[in-house]
């Protein structure tokens, strides 16, 4: 039986499972160039079963490819953040070992949550819509400054630790060089993202202007989103101020309560902060 390019690009991201539970037991991944030579290996393979399953009903749009591989890694990722968490074992441990070890950091195992979670529901999405020829815009837009930020953060702050020997800093391997592909493409897919037509909405101009002409407090939605960006703003400098070490009492409670990762001595949340604020 036949599946959809869709299907197929899901039940390809399920096989990181089995994959990552094989890799873990062989006795040469105890060498850093042995694991980058096997992360590339996999991706590479991945991409061959990949158009292999799809040959005849090929979608049209590349990114297909590249969100089936990224959907991959996201299981990967959710399979990193639930080990280091004591759910499950013996899948990740040498990845962590000898590939990038800082993943073992409080933003590594965040990062691996937000990208096995929320980036692979996107996947997902975006593989649907390419199946279906639906326009994903929208959702395409707000995967591209998601792991753009993230993954901007994960690069700066790790050489930023290495130059300066801090905590992780003299853990970088080879599988390092893994993350660049994942810098590049998304630059790629936002030219292409941007490129799709927007969704105009069903109105004539002079609605447009006459809706965009009332005082603001007569637009109650648009109230509402301004209330939140005004929240959000205070929020991300309040939590800026934590990252930087905040002496305040007020930061510091709030620190120790709800995110002590804030105050994890590597340089990602401060990093992420200050980027947040810019």
């Amino acid at each position: 039986m036949r599946v959809s390019a869709g299907v197929a690009a899901f039940l390809l991201s399920l096989t990181a499972i089995p994959v990552s539970f094989l890799l873990n037991g062989l006795s040469a991944m105890d060498s850093p160039m042995t694991v980058f030579y096997a992360g590339v290996g996999v991706l590479l393979g991945l991409l061959l079963v990949l158009y292999l399953l799809v040959i005849g009903r090929t979608p049209t749009d590349p990114l297909f490819y590249a969100f089936s591989v990224f959907s991959f890694t996201s299981v990967i990722d959710l399979i990193i953040s639930l080990e280091q968490d004591g759910y499950i074992r013996g899948f990740m441990g040498f990845y962590l070992k000898e590939g990038e070890p800082y993943l073992r950091s409080a933003y590594g195992i965040l990062i691996c949550y937000w990208d096995g979670t929320v980036h692979y529901a996107l996947y997902l999405l975006m593989i649907t819509a390419i199946s279906l020829s639906w326009s994903y815009r929208c959702v395409g837009l707000y995967w591209l400054g998601s792991i753009l930020m993230s993954l901007v953060i994960l690069l700066v702050g790790t050489v930023l630790v290495s130059i300066h020997e801090g905590k992780y800093g003299t853990e970088i391997r080879p599988a390092f060089l893994l993350n660049i592909p994942y810098m590049l493409i998304p630059i790629w897919a936002g030219k292409k993202i941007y490129g799709i037509p927007r969704a105009l909405p069903k109105a004539t101009a002079d609605q447009v202007a006459t809706e965009q002409g009332k005082w603001l407090y007569r637009r109650p939605l648009d109230v509402c989103f301004v209330i939140y960006l005004l929240f959000a703003a205070a929020y991300t400098v309040f939590r800026g101020f934590i990252a930087l070490e905040c002496p305040f009492d007020t930061c510091v409670r709030y620190a120790y309560d709800q995110e002590p990762y804030l105050l994890d001595p590597v340089m990602y949340p401060k990093i992420q902060e200050e980027a947040s604020i810019n």
